[in-house]
């Protein structure tokens, strides 16, 4: 791809925008135009064993393909990147990707700034999810909310006051560390944590083998490991123990909840992933059970419009639209403003 010249390195709505929507076992490219219309698309099983330099190489081809489809006219305004950890709002650094092994303090947004020379926003893809909530699902015009992401493992997007809200470091709503049993609090999570290990396809496809096939996995791929399927087909065809075990994991996820909503007080909670298509039903009546029952007057509690697409849409927004919500780019070492 011929990398625009520099007199088109600031984003408008008028030119294209690529997003790229970073998971632990997937990566989607989506190119756009400033108005929202997806122009094409590609998704590709994430190089994750590879280490960073694999998966940063990966990335680098699959904007290079959709930025090849471009005319030279029509240029790009940048490249909007959701990772799964937390991003460093001074650095832009990628600082830890709990599912994606090797992943600290990683300076992924500058390496594609140099290489295609045109702005590049990082954020936590919950962050980014939760700005897609807001432009194009069921969170638009609502100030105070969570997007809570439920895939190979667990995290959130937190609206308060109309504004994301990363924290100091980038870990604001990384509820993967959340421990529910305090006598826990000296127990090691090497990569996840408590809440992780409950809710999450991580834990639930362990526990679920352990469950239901005993000793099965242990020579299974890191994908394989991961996938999470198999239980609810089991709990579809009326397996009770896998009905039990799912049941468990929401109920733990609403006590989670219920402790969100006491700390941030939001007008609604959300929730998408590749986790609540198991069970989406199942999942959304567990816990609004037992987020009613401990708060008098809780929140609104829905499932997302947008599907797989939450990610990709605030990715966009964030291209086109980098200073309404502070965007991290990486190669200014702060926040855009």
């Amino acid at each position: 791809m011929n990398p625009p010249s520099t007199q088109q390195r600031h984003p408008d709505t008028g030119r294209h925008g690529i997003a790229v929507d970073v998971g632990a076992s997937h990566i989607r490219f989506v190119l756009a135009t400033g108005a929202g219309k997806i122009v094409t698309e590609a998704r590709e099983h994430v190089h994750a064993e590879g280490g960073p330099p694999a998966v940063l190489s990966q990335i680098r081809a699959g904007i290079a393909k959709l930025g090849n489809s471009l005319q030279h006219s029509d240029g790009l305004a940048g490249i909007a990147i959701g990772v799964p950890g937390g991003v460093d709002p001074q650095t832009g650094k990628v600082l830890d990707a709990n599912n994606l092994p090797g992943w600290r303090e990683v300076d992924m947004g500058r390496a594609l700034e140099e290489a295609f020379q045109v702005p590049v926003y990082l954020d936590n893809d919950a962050n980014m999810a939760a700005i897609g909530e807001r432009w194009r699902g069921v969170a638009r015009g609502v100030d105070n909310f969570v997007f809570i992401a439920l895939g190979t493992g667990i995290g959130a997007g937190i609206f308060t006051d109309g504004r994301i809200c990363r924290g100091r470091h980038g870990f604001a709503g990384e509820l993967f560390r959340m421990n529910l049993e305090w006598s826990r609090w000296k127990d090691d999570f090497p990569d996840t944590g408590y809440l992780e290990s409950q809710v999450s396809g991580v834990g639930l496809a362990a526990a679920g083998r352990q469950l239901l096939n005993p000793g099965n996995g242990s020579g299974a791929s890191l994908a394989e490991q991961r996938d999470v399927r198999y239980l609810f087909e089991a709990l579809r065809e009326g397996n009770v123990q896998a009905r039990d075990l799912v049941e468990k994991s929401f109920l733990v996820l609403g006590v989670a909840v219920a402790n969100v909503v006491s700390i941030l007080d939001p007008e609604l909670v959300v929730f998408n992933g590749g986790l609540v298509q198991g069970a989406p039903d199942f999942l959304l009546e567990t816990v609004v059970r037992v987020v009613r029952k401990i708060h008098p007057t809780p929140p609104r509690i829905e499932l997302s419009t947008l599907s797989d697409k939450a990610q990709i849409w605030g990715a966009l927004h964030t291209v086109f639209h980098p200073t309404e919500l502070a965007a991290i780019r990486a190669v200014a070492n702060s926040v855009t403003s």
